[in-house]
């Protein structure tokens, strides 16, 4: 399958997420099932940096991790099949951070899907700063189906 391009309609048609937690602008590349790549502009507007921190605004690292993960469940919702699933965190492995995020900056998200099994899955994930590594890790996810799907 070849890889493909998505911009913010066709990502808010895939993810659940909406304003402030949808943490994934652009969708670079996509092939679903096996990896995806996004950005996220990163802007002094959101709304984290009011209290992380005054007057040294940083992102925080689980919200790195949260947009690592949208990344890696739009490769994963975009299997065919997939489409009123929703991906749930399962787990975190190995995850660490290199350098700090900061308004201004555009970090490039990448998540290589590792494994899957039924409804349970992983994925290294990298996220990157003018192409250094600023994280990186391990996520786990399990697919659930929505409550709306259920009746």
């Amino acid at each position: 399958m070849t890889a493909e391009q998505l911009d913010i309609k066709k990502i808010l048609s895939v993810l659940p997420h909406r304003y402030p937690f949808l943490l994934v602008d652009k969708i670079t590349e996509l092939t679903p099932g096996k990896k995806a790549a996004g950005l996220k502009n990163v802007t002094i507007n959101e709304p984290f940096f009011q209290g992380h921190f005054p007057g040294e605004p940083i992102m925080p690292g689980v919200l790195i991790v949260e947009a690592l993960a949208q990344v890696g469940a739009v490769a994963v919702l975009s299997m065919p099949g997939n489409a009123n699933k929703l991906a749930i965190f399962r787990g975190i492995n190995d995850f660490r951070f290199k350098q700090m995020v900061k308004p201004g900056d555009q970090l490039e998200l990448e998540i290589t899907m590792t494994g899957m099994r039924r409804n349970l899955g992983k994925g290294s994930a990298e996220a990157r700063v003018a192409g250094k590594i600023v994280a990186s890790g391990e996520l786990w996810f399990a697919l659930a189906d929505r409550e709306e799907n259920k009746n």
